[in-house]
């Protein structure tokens, strides 16, 4: 395995032992495996070694044969589209949204962009680690609440604004609750949780001084210094671990044609 920068791993294949990729992803935080082919079917029993695949809400672009895998295209058939054009061009976690949230992310990636449709991902134990230690003191109880969305950004004709629900998919969505400091289900680290998408609040917290202190931190949390900018090949299944990580899509042009199939995974339980 080799080793991508500051954090991330990649490596050749999905059949080495399956111990050595879990060892290595929690490591990593980001596991790349270069080069790939697989079916549908490939893919998600691949997937199901990390943890329970949860199909996403807009089940609109399901695959038409597993509900488990997510497509993400600009691409169109018949002048609709296939799959989510512009998904989560902004930091977030995945799942942060729901009562038990996402332990990993997996990109399988089948057709590739001319330019841009990279992911940046930013390394919430480090944002958290180098907090001086009153911030860490005044984080360190709080509970944000969350939502589906992105706060930065309601308006749903804006290419950033998180993915449009339809009436039914947003009564789905409820408020959660998820620390803002979060220690990792497996590694015990700390590691801030979310605190750009989809927090919208702080339990027992003003809505002003919450939104300033939740900005704040996203600030803070998304410095250049903790990104990681990742490039994708055709075949290149990607995996992130969503308890330590923020993450971003990037825009790419909408004739530029580019297409992934997405599983995510939750963990087992609720953690503090």
């Amino acid at each position: 395995m080799r080793k991508l920068g500051s954090f991330g791993m990649e490596t050749d294949s999905i059949a080495r032992p399956f111990g050595e990729l879990w060892d290595a992803f929690f490591a990593a935080q980001v596991l790349v495996i270069r080069g790939q082919r697989l079916s549908a079917r490939e893919f998600l029993d691949f997937a199901r070694q990390f943890g329970r695949p949860e199909p996403h809400v807009i089940d609109q672009f399901h695959h038409p044969e597993h509900a488990d895998i997510l497509i993400l295209s600009n691409r169109k058939e018949d002048g609709q589209p296939i799959g989510l054009a512009d998904a989560g061009t902004y930091f977030h976690t995945d799942y942060s949204y729901l009562d038990i949230p996402a332990r990993a992310t997996l990109l399988y990636s089948i057709e590739v962009p001319k330019r841009g449709g990279d992911t940046l991902f930013a390394d919430q134990y480090r944002a958290y680690d180098e907090l001086p230690a009153p911030m860490k003191r005044r984080i360190d109880p709080l509970v944000a609440l969350h939502h589906y969305g992105n706060r930065d950004d309601l308006d749903r004709s804006s290419r950033t604004v998180a993915s449009v629900l339809t009436e039914d998919q947003e009564y789905k969505m409820n408020w959660v609750r998820h620390p803002v400091a979060r220690r990792h289900p497996i590694t015990g680290r700390k590691a801030l949780y979310a605190v750009s998408g989809s927090s919208f609040g702080i339990e027992g917290m003003p809505e002003d001084e919450a939104l300033a202190l939740l900005d704040e931190l996203k600030v803070h949390a998304t410095q250049p210094k903790y990104q990681y900018r990742l490039k994708y090949g055709v075949g290149d299944v990607v995996i992130w671990d969503n308890a330590s990580l923020l993450h971003s899509a990037t825009l790419t042009d909408a004739d530029d044609p580019r297409t992934l199939w997405r599983i995510t995974v939750k963990e087992e339980g609720r953690t503090r």
